[in-house]
Order: structure tokens, then C-alpha cells, then sequence
């Protein structure tokens, strides 16, 4: 039996939606169990053979400054959700709540691996192969040095090869060219070091790909710092909405558009389908010990649902286990690095 730990307050929309989720769930999983963490009459009447309601007291909203989830709601729906894991109850926690917060609280409950300095967000971005390309970071780390991206690509390596079923992955550094001799310092020292991962076999590095290899589907996954991953996503979906609109609208401008949208109609159904964030809802925190899983804030059951698909393929794929045992394969590659520049 796998339990996951929901948090049904967190998010845009009403919790509804997240309960609906987790009915849906329990139905294509008869192995799972969920403890549901939320306000008093949040799930209302229902009642499911395989669910528990945990109640909380109190919610982190998404406008809510660190210091208040942190400190000031030491009972909220997050930390309850994200202490079940902690305290062995469940095996992982899913939340669509503020992920600021969520970040915080997760690094402040369950601490990070030993080789690990920052989590980072790993999520999927949808490419023409029909598949995804798992990206990190994706908004935890503004500022990154290059061993932070190294570790970043051995987690993601990790969780790739788990949910993917992908033995070897392919490693791609986000640049503003596929030459070497292009981007910063950091950029440059960074492929320095995933070189050398690569020549020692702790992943496998494909070099340098730009912007349009994310869903071209060049790598399997492609590493960044968190402000360039976050606009990255936010343009992904920036795309997805644009799509939606011109279909719901159907270009009704004048006759000759309604046409168009008529016979481009299947073209773009298609393609709204394949770029849908939907599918491809919840993004892994990695790095710490303990699996949480974030889901988008404005997630539908449907796609709140898919998080929770995710999340428990992680556990009963073994990626917290992977994860530290790639983690701790590359250390010593990252403790020869450091004594490499202390001798220079």
C-alpha cells in the first residue's frame, strides 16, 4: 500500500477540485491510500474506505510572505501535509499551494540529502515527439553556481530514469548557443564539470542546447537556474492558453475566419492537446529527504489528478532511494572538482 499525503486547501481553486482528484485516484489505484489534509468539513459528507481526513486549522494562501507560512501558521494544510511524510504516515506529499512556501517548509521539515546544497523544482515540458522533457530548475535557485547545476542534472537524471524508465538520459546545459565558447562563466564552468560527470559515468551529457531544444525534445532533460526555467514554463503555458483562446474564440471575426477555423480546427485541436500542462502536472522537489511533489495552483482535477499519478509512480518507482544513490556517486566527482580549483 502507498500513501500519499494531499493538501486540499493549497491552490487557486476551491478544494472541490482536489477532492474530486482524489477520487478519481483511489479508483485507478487500488493499491493507494490518501491522507487528506484540509479544514474542518472540507471533504464534506464523502467518505472513502482508502482516504483519511486530517484536519488542519489553518491555510497558506498564495500571496502569503515566507515568514508568515513559516512561523505564524504552524498548522496549516501544507505543513500537516508536508509532516505526514516526516513522521512516516506517508510516503510522499502533493500540494498546489503557494510554491515559495512549499519549498521552505519542505527544506525546513525534511531537510535536504547529505550532498545536496539547494532542492530544485523538476517538472516536464511538452515536445513535438508527443512525449516531455523533464527541466530543472524550474523556480526554487535564482542564483546558481555550477556545481548546484551539476547536482541539478544528476537528480533529474535520477528521476528521469525512474518515471521515464530511461537507463541512461541525456543531459543537455541551457545556453544561448550550442558552442562552447558561448555564455557566461558560470555557464562555461558548468559544462566543465558536466564533461567530467559524463567521462566518469555518473550521466550522460549531450553538451550545450538552446531554447528551442526544450520541445524540440533534443535531451531528455535540460538544466538551468530557476529564473530562466520559470519564464521558460511560463511561456510554455503562456503558448497552451493562446491555443485555447483561438479555439474557444474560433477566429469569428468575418466569414473568411470562421472558415479558417473550420478547416484548421483538427490541426489545432491536436496540438492545444499536446501542449496541455495537464498532462504533464507535477513537478518533483528534489533534493530533499522526503518526496513532495507540486502541483500547479490552477489545476483542474484532471491535472491535479496527473500530479498524483506522478507522485505515486515516484514512490513506487524507489526515487527517493535513486536519487541518493546517484547523489552519492557524483560526490566524489564534486569533492575532486573543489580540490582541483583550491590547487589552482
Amino acid at each position: 500500500m502507498i500513501t500519499l499525503s494531499v493538501d486540499l486547501m493549497g491552490g487557486d481553486l476551491s478544494p472541490e477540485f482536489r477532492l474530486e482528484a482524489c477520487k478519481n485516484f483511489l479508483n485507478h489505484h487500488p493499491k493507494a491510500h490518501v491522507l487528506m489534509v484540509g479544514l474542518k468539513d472540507s471533504c464534506g459528507s464523502w467518505s472513502h474506505a482508502r482516504a483519511t481526513f486530517i484536519e488542519c486549522t489553518e491555510v497558506v494562501h498564495m500571496d502569503d510572505a515566507l515568514e508568515v507560512a513559516m512561523r505564524r501558521k504552524k498548522d496549516s494544510s501544507m505543513r500537516v501535509c508536508i509532516e505526514q511524510v516526516k513522521s512516516g504516515a506517508a510516503q510522499v506529499a502533493v500540494s498546489a499551494g503557494n510554491t515559495g512556501a512549499l519549498m521552505a517548509i519542505a527544506r525546513y521539515v525534511l531537510k535536504t540529502i547529505e550532498g545536496i546544497d539547494r532542492p530544485a523544482i523538476a517538472g516536464q515540458m511538452p515536445n513535438v515527439s508527443g512525449g516531455a522533457t523533464t527541466m530543472l530548475d524550474l523556480g526554487a535557485n535564482v542564483d546558481c553556481t555550477p556545481e548546484h547545476l551539476l547536482q541539478f542534472a544528476v537528480m533529474g537524471s535520477a528521476l528521469v530514469s525512474v518515471l521515464q524508465n530511461k537507463a541512461n538520459p541525456t543531459v543537455g546545459l541551457l545556453n544561448i548557443g550550442e558552442e562552447a565558447i558561448k555564455g557566461s562563466e558560470v555557464i562555461k564552468r558548468t559544462s566543465e564539470l558536466l564533461k567530467a560527470a559524463g567521462l566518469a559515468g555518473n550521466l550522460n551529457f549531450y553538451g550545450n542546447v538552446e531554447g528551442n531544444d526544450i520541445f524540440k525534445g533534443t535531451t531528455d532533460i535540460v538544466i538551468c537556474d530557476g529564473f530562466v526555467g520559470n519564464v521558460a514554463l511560463k511561456a510554455s503555458e503562456g503558448l497552451a492558453w493562446m491555443v485555447s483562446t483561438l479555439l474557444r474564440e474560433g477566429f469569428a471575426r468575418n466569414i473568411f475566419t470562421k472558415i479558417a477555423a473550420i478547416l484548421s480546427y483538427p490541426v489545432l485541436s491536436g496540438f492545444k492537446k499536446r501542449v496541455d500542462h495537464r498532462r504533464h502536472n507535477g513537478a518533483a522537489l528534489l533534493g530533499l529527504q522526503g518526496l513532495v511533489f507540486k502541483s500547479h495552483g490552477s489545476a483542474d482535477a484532471l491535472a491535479y489528478e496527473t500530479a498524483l499519478n506522478r507522485a505515486y509512480d515516484a514512490v513506487q518507482n524507489h526515487l527517493l532511494e535513486k536519487v541518493q544513490s546517484q547523489i552519492s556517486k557524483a560526490r566524489a566527482l564534486l569533492e575532486a572538482q573543489v580540490q582541483a580549483q583550491t590547487l589552482q
